[in-house]
């Protein structure tokens, strides 16, 4: 294999990006693995803890923007908090973003494979208990895993195309649950609609940051579109954060929307007992069999592509970290002939893979889902927090400029990374034992890694490539 270091540069435009950066939080997905969660935590207020947290990563999202300008690079976060803060501080918002892609292997594949032992289940007449066998879904997991592994592997074109592919058709079935929803309960709603859910005025400290931890894990999965920086095309602005900017936009209002679909159409009994399958549960409720299974082919379609996504952003990350000498050169190595970071590529399919068997001893797949969902909301609250600040600080002059650069590259970030470490610091303190070994150990388990190749190569500069 090459150690050429070269990705495959001017592959994607603002189209591609925005698409990936769409593909990347997965609209179906994260309302199929989340919704159960945030309901049975914080109720009706879910919807306001969805508008608040769309708020706070936009923000987050500014700041990304505002960083690419310095120079587009995989590395994105690790890049730039490195250059910023130093060396330190960037090794450690890499490695924050390479473990919550890591656990999320785990909770970004059981609803793949669920939905799949539905179809199957009820195509074959199987046992329909092999839905919520723990052992079942992690082995199907495995399987989705593996083959989403091998299309990404295969170049940066192909993804951008597979991405397109998925999200016109999981659109297309979203609005029709969307419509068909309105139509029929938009008179006779699960749970009557108010202006409670969205009043500030409703949540304490403790129900807006519970709610809000969730609902970020709504939102992750839009910033893949930076880490692929180096292959959009030439532009001003940059397509990368262009892309981001229309992803994120486009998020808020879906997820609002779909969080007042899921509460209108199904009871908070209903919801609980969907699990995973909530766009089916809802589409059951609203069209005849066989057409409510395309809710369960949308979250199929809408896990495929936030995989894709998130083994994009960790191969990247890995890539960059390891092309600066952060990590071990051997993450470098490029296809020569797809011009994919192959290795990295498949340290994320053989750690998702370890994960997911591990994950199979658990008691059930709810489980799996809650605690993996918060552990990576924290992991997540500390590598962007530490872009919202790189941005405030690097940018802390233009706080004399004109008011909205002012806001866009200052205030609303430094607001937006302040908000994520209040998040981070009273969660934590009310996880139970395992979710914080997954979440904060896992960020300690950064000082391996970065104390032997410190070690071994000394202090070079971080992300020489920015």
């Amino acid at each position: 294999m090459s150690e050429e270091k070269s990705l495959a540069a001017g592959s994607l435009g603002v189209l591609e990006s925005a698409v990936m950066g769409i593909a990347g939080t997965a609209p179906a997905f994260s309302v199929a693995v989340t919704t159960a969660v945030i309901v049975s935590a914080v109720g009706t207020l879910s919807v306001g803890s969805i508008l608040y947290c769309g708020l706070i990563m936009f923000g987050i999202m500014l700041a990304f923007t505002h960083l690419n300008e310095m120079s587009p690079n995989a590395g994105a976060t690790y890049a730039w908090v490195g250059k910023v803060f130093g060396r330190s501080w960037g090794f450690f918002a890499g490695w924050g973003l390479l473990v919550a892609s890591v656990v999320f292997m785990v909770s970004a594949t059981i609803p793949a494979a669920t939905s799949t032992l539905v179809i199957l289940s009820e195509t074959f007449g199987l046992d329909k208990a092999i839905v919520e066998s723990t052992g079942w879904v992690s082995l199907t997991a495995a399987i989705w895993l593996t083959l989403v592994t091998i299309v990404v592997t295969k170049g940066i074109k192909h993804a951008s195309y597979a991405q397109i592919i998925l999200t016109v058709i999981e659109t297309v079935i979203i609005f029709a649950l969307i419509i068909g929803a309105f139509i029929k309960y938009g008179n006779n709603p699960g749970h009557p609609p108010s202006w409670a859910w969205v009043s500030p005025f409703s949540f304490t400290p403790a129900t807006f940051a519970t709610g809000a931890l969730t609902a970020i894990f709504f939102y992750w999965g839009w910033d893949v579109t930076m880490n692929l920086g180096e292959e959009t095309e030439d532009g001003e602005p940059k397509p990368a954060g262009q892309g981001a900017f229309w992803a994120m936009v486009n998020l808020i209002l879906f997820f609002i929307i779909m969080m007042i679909v899921v509460l209108i159409v199904l009871t908070d009994e209903e919801i609980a007992a969907a699990n995973t399958n909530v766009l089916y549960a809802i589409a059951d409720k609203l069209f005849p069999k066989p057409w409510s299974y395309l809710a369960v082919l949308s979250t199929i379609l809408s896990t495929v592509g936030t995989i894709e996504t998130q083994i994009l952003q960790f191969s990247r990350s890995m890539f960059a970290m390891s092309r600066d000498k952060a990590l071990h050169p051997c993450y470098s190595k490029i296809h020569p002939e797809w011009q994919t970071p192959w290795v990295a590529t498949l340290v994320i399919w053989l750690l998702g893979v370890t994960l997911l068997f591990s994950s199979s001893y658990m008691e059930s797949v709810k489980q799996i889902l809650d605690t993996s969902v918060m552990a990576i909301g924290f992991q997540i609250c500390f590598y962007m927090s530490l872009a919202g600040f790189a941005c405030a600080w690097y940018y802390r002059d233009k706080i004399k400029s004109e008011v909205w650069k002012a806001i866009s590259y200052v205030i609303w970030p430094a607001l937006a990374a302040a908000f994520m470490v209040f998040i981070a610091v009273y969660s934590a303190i009310n996880f139970d034992l395992t979710t914080n070994l997954i979440g904060i150990g896992g960020l300690l388990l950064g000082f391996i890694p970065f104390l032997l190749n410190k070690s071994r190569v000394g202090s070079p500069p971080i992300a020489a490539s920015v």
